[in-house]
């Protein structure tokens, strides 16, 4: 009997504010020492209010607006009840029946509801002893739910990334999922085949937290296989929470699932209802999405899709690119700039451990290179020697050819001379070319290569060695 997964995804994204969700206490991911960013707000102290963020609601907006969903007249948050030493109140400030966003889609996928509430602190296990940093708690945490209409985990984890990318286009949240700035769960059901036009969905299991677009993928592979294997021995599919064991790289129980009456939803009676018509809470109009940004890089300068995929896929390459074209006198050498941008330029920058945020090469010098590489004034060897060296101080190119003495050798009398002393260097590698030896003639270009230090064309040189052999 053959079954089909449906599977819907939760993802929670911590926002980029400047402070926390209902304090002013400072949102930020990157400090180490705990319980620094705290206040009496955060930690529940008795006779405490809250005050919304207005930057986190216009996040969450911006969101919804992107992803075609229908933003709420009005809105209100409500308290959820669980109790968990990570959770200093004995309940969390979300939203339940009135969300911010309602409906939208993304990669086919139908979206229900984008919600805003705070994020819970953070649990450090040491030996035998257990420690809460509350560093984390009350961080703006945004919830978007798909409807459960996702059938594959290649399509979970394609739905993931390309919400990831949008999320750093609006500079809404660096949503990065090794951090916890961007995590997932997933919620997967089987059915028979033959049920499915009856719509009788199978039980739901719930698989929390996973931290990568691998996780999420493998996980749902895996469950997929699970429950299979368990219905097809006619058991049955326990509705519980289940986590990813990524070493194992399978899924294990942790707990039943609970349901939403068992968290007793009623509205936060200290905080007002949200007039999202109110004028603070308008967005202006949004950058370019990454969808539109694809379609115009092919338009206007007819990359490849693997090229237009890598660029897209960080902001900061794709804008640096831009930069580079703009700089760049003879539109002709785009090809080759995004050659070198995508291949020398990024191998470099993996080495340094560098981003484009950090690299001292401008955009501007970036172009000026790789017009002399195209205008044929320095050789493609020489171009990747310089490269190097702007990598490492940030000069200028023009001065580094100039410094090195780098430029390409064009005077024909200098290449003759070139080859002379190569034919009377290798006397026996002449002979091993006249016998039909072709990888003869490569290593005297070696050679031609080794003694200009890469600053003469090949091809010329090529065709000058042949030229003189000849009429030896």
């Amino acid at each position: 009997m053959d079954y089909k997964p449906t599977i819907g995804l939760e993802i929670h994204v911590e926002l980029k504010t400047k402070t926390k969700m209902f304090c002013n206490c400072l949102n930020d991911p990157e400090e180490k020492h705990p319980n620094i960013n705290v206040c009496p707000i955060c930690m529940a102290h008795p006779g405490t209010l809250p005050v919304i963020n207005k930057q986190a609601i216009k996040s969450v907006l911006a969101v919804g607006k992107a992803l075609g969903g229908k933003i709420a007249e009005y809105s209100q948050f409500d308290r959820k009840n669980y109790f968990y030493p990570d959770l200093p109140k004995g309940y969390q400030i979300s939203q339940y029946k009135y969300p911010l966003i309602e409906g939208g889609e993304l990669n086919s996928v139908k979206i229900t509801r984008i919600h805003l509430e705070e994020d819970t602190g953070r649990l450090i296990h040491e030996k035998n002893k257990s420690f809460v940093d509350f560093n984390r708690a009350g961080v703006p945490l945004m919830e978007l739910v798909t409807e459960p209409v996702i059938g594959s985990g290649k399509e979970a984890k394609n739905f993931c990334e390309e919400f990831q990318l949008i999320l750093r286009y609006l500079d809404v949240s660096n949503a990065n999922m090794e951090k916890g700035e961007m995590r997932c769960e997933v919620n997967i059901s089987l059915s028979q085949i033959s049920n499915l036009k009856s719509q009788i969905l199978g039980t739901k299991v719930e698989i929390k937290n996973l931290n990568s677009f691998k996780a999420v993928e493998k996980s749902i592979d895996f469950e997929i296989k699970r429950q299979t294997e368990i219905l097809k021995k006619g058991g049955k599919i326990i509705q519980e929470t289940r986590g990813w064991d990524e070493n194992k790289e399978l899924t294990f129980s942790q707990r039943e699932k609970e349901e939403s009456h068992d968290y007793r939803y009623f509205p936060e009676p200290d905080l007002p209802v949200l007039k999202i018509s109110n004028l603070k809470y308008q967005i202006s109009n949004l950058p370019e999405l990454p969808n539109k940004k694809r379609a115009r890089f092919k338009e206007q300068y007819g990359l490849k899709d693997e090229q237009i995929e890598i660029l897209i896929s960080d902001k900061q390459a794709a804008d640096y690119f831009e930069e580079v074209i703009s700089e760049l006198e003879n539109k002709k050498y785009t090809q080759l700039a995004v050659n070198y941008l995508l291949t020398d330029l990024q191998s470099l920058m993996k080495e340094k451990m560098l981003s484009f945020g950090e690299i001292l090469i401008t955009p501007e010098n970036f172009a000026e290179l790789i017009q002399l590489i195209g205008e044929n004034q320095i050789t493609s060897r020489t171009g990747k020697d310089v490269l190097r060296i702007m990598i490492e101080k940030g000069k200028d190119p023009s001065l580094i050819i100039e410094e090195g003495g780098l430029g390409q050798i064009n005077d024909e009398s200098a290449i003759n001379n070139i080859v002379k002393q190569i034919i009377e260097e290798n006397p026996l590698v002449i002979e091993d070319y006249k016998k039909g030896k072709e990888t003869a003639l490569q290593f005297l270009v070696g050679q031609g290569m080794k003694k200009t230090k890469g600053s003469i064309n090949p091809e010329i040189l090529k065709k000058s060695l042949l030229g003189f052999i000849k009429v030896l």
